[in-house]
């Protein structure tokens, strides 16, 4: 099984994630589940219901059923793979867990997600204590919403959903020029020489870096060449502006940078043959922004810092071709459950695009 944590975690808070709804949180409050890190635990500190847990956990059931907690996903799309993880709950952790997923449309109440069609993507599946639990997800379809639900109760320390961003077509059309490589809007990391101290997804997360853990760090070269990164982007399109941003990295910043396009293939070999941004000298603790022209359609991009250092976030500005467009929108609609699609009053624009 190939490890899905490397994908895009579709529930990360920082995409605008939240549990909107959990049927029981006594002991502790189901939003724990979506906080960055593993949990954290320090025995004998008790307050007025028992010893704090940093998680989501239940009370002790005295009759048939279970408890659940929903998870509205910042990024709607595929789920690959979710990790329960129950650390820190030792005697007092579920016996077994299951996921399910919804697609809605709009911005429903929890009590609309809640009473929506839900399909099961994990059916009951044991768990160990105090352990990262990983399961694998086969499935095609774009979710909105997940169930997480527990047997027959006990706590969760956190929750996570790996998987492929599908994007909605008719917000990136309404956007007009949207950010090509954000891990919201679909792009993703194809390559990278060298991940030591933080790795380069970092920088194609929503929001500004808060500290130089936020970001990308390779390791200090001694024996010449150059570290970089590939990333494929969100929908085809026409670059017209690059963000750099070194912010919080001083001492540690690349001395120059370069940003050139070609195929996801050749990006992991060598620099592309279309250079977006010349090799440039770039500061410490600095935004750097560059203008694009250029009007050759581009679906990957690689990011080349000399001769190493580190930065916060990087941003590829452009403009979807109609190429581009209606590739998100076929993978968008055949990946829709039919309970979601039966609903939908297409534009005519979205229609073209299919």
């Amino acid at each position: 099984m190939s490890d899905f944590r490397n994908l895009t975690d579709l529930a990360a808070r920082r995409f605008g994630s939240g549990v909107i709804a959990a049927n029981d949180e006594f002991f502790a409050e189901k939003e724990s589940l979506l906080n960055e890190g593993r949990a954290d635990f320090h025995g004998h500190t008790f307050g007025h219901k028992g010893q704090i847990y940093d998680g989501w956990e239940t009370r002790r059931r005295r009759e048939p059923g279970h408890d659940f907690a929903i998870v509205r996903l910042g990024a709607a799309g595929i789920v690959r793979g979710v990790v329960i993880d129950t650390g820190n709950f030792t005697g007092n952790y579920p016996e077994q867990a299951s996921v399910e997923g919804t697609s809605l449309e709009g911005n429903p109440s929890p009590a609309e997600v809640e009473a929506a069609e839900w399909t099961t993507l994990l059916g009951p599946a044991d768990l160990k204590g105090d352990h990262e639990n990983l399961f694998e997800i086969k499935s095609e379809l774009r979710w909105t919403h997940i169930r997480l639900s527990i047997y027959p109760d006990g706590g969760v320390a956190r929750f996570r959903v790996h998987g492929e961003v599908i994007p909605d077509p008719r917000w990136i059309i309404a956007r007009h020029t949207i950010d090509l490589t954000g891990l919201e809007n679909g792009g993703e990391l194809i390559g990278c020489s060298d991940d030591f101290y933080s790795s380069s997804r970092n920088t194609l997360l929503p929001g500004l870096a808060r500290t130089q853990g936020d970001g990308w760090e390779n390791r200090r070269r001694r024996h010449g060449g150059n570290d970089w990164f590939a990333v494929a982007l969100a929908v085809e399109g026409v670059v017209s502006a690059v963000e750099v941003d070194t912010t919080h990295f001083k001492g540690n910043a690349p001395g120059e940078i370069m940003v050139t396009a070609d195929s996801a293939a050749a990006l992991k070999k060598s620099p592309g043959k279309e250079e977006l941004v010349a090799k440039h000298r770039v500061q410490p603790d600095t935004p750097h922004r560059y203008v694009v022209k250029s009007d050759v359609p581009v679906n990957a991009v690689r990011l080349d810092v000399f001769p190493d250092g580190g930065l916060g976030r990087f941003r590829v500005w452009g403009v979807p071709t109609h190429a581009g467009l209606s590739a998100v929108a076929k993978r968008w609609w055949n990946s829709l459950p039919e309970s979601h699609r039966s609903g939908l009053t297409l534009s005519s624009e979205i229609k073209d695009l299919l």
